[in-house]
């Protein structure tokens, strides 16, 4: 049985009682994964969500040369997979382990059944979907008004967080995916960043030395 606690704690299911939680777990089983094995790949007939208990799993498009457009990066209490159950059509991306991870795989029918029971629930829904699209919104603005340099500090701000110190997740050829840009001009980026001695790089650990500059060079 999955944790209910790790349950609640995601956005969907905030709003669902013990009980409905209870059945979401008794229904939810556990898969292992390594690096690079795939959950899903796009246009998959779906029939079950994910939640991530631990390591990072990458939501990416391909273009039909296999370029890859990394979406969004998710780690533990993160939800994907959901929009099919609500659509009916199959996944609009694939999603791929980038480290060995554990995700609980729920099946769309106990969820649907809890909302056809209570569909005042499927405001929670609403707000999951409006937050999606927001994101969406700051994705393509930030294409449209950031060059590749500005989008590169933009991410490594994100993945830094709080701490002026952190270890990249990811490799840079999916840092690229994640700014849309070659792997190439996002080194070039890096490398002007630590030229300007506002950030330092030893292999994939990076530390920011200077924040107010770099939070500028995002905006």
């Amino acid at each position: 049985m999955a944790d209910t606690v790790l349950l609640n704690d995601v956005a969907l299911f905030t709003e669902l009682s013990t009980d409905e939680l209870a059945s979401l777990a008794a229904a939810a089983e556990t898969q292992d994964l390594q690096r690079n094995d795939l959950l899903f790949s796009e246009g998959d007939e779906p029939d079950r969500l994910y939640v991530v208990v631990s390591g990072r799993v990458a939501i990416a498009n391909r273009s039909i040369d296999g370029r890859e457009s990394m979406i969004s990066l998710m780690e533990r209490g993160d939800l994907f997979g959901e929009m099919s159950l609500f659509d009916g059509l199959g996944r609009s991306a694939e999603a791929r382990a980038l480290e060995p991870s554990e995700v609980l795989s729920i099946p769309y029918g106990p969820l649907r059944e809890i909302y056809e029971k209570r569909p005042a629930l499927l405001w929670s829904v609403v707000k999951l979907l409006s937050n999606r699209l927001r994101n969406t919104d700051v994705a393509l603005a930030d294409s449209v008004f950031l060059d590749v340099t500005g989008r590169t500090a933009k991410r490594l701000l994100e993945m830094a967080g709080e701490s002026d110190e952190f270890v990249l997740p990811i490799t840079q050829e999916e840092l690229a995916g994640m700014v849309g840009a070659s792997r190439e001009r996002v080194n070039k980026a890096i490398a002007s960043f630590i030229r300007l001695g506002w950030l330092e790089q030893h292999d994939r650990r990076y530390r920011l030395t200077n924040r107010e500059e770099l939070s500028r060079r995002a905006r």
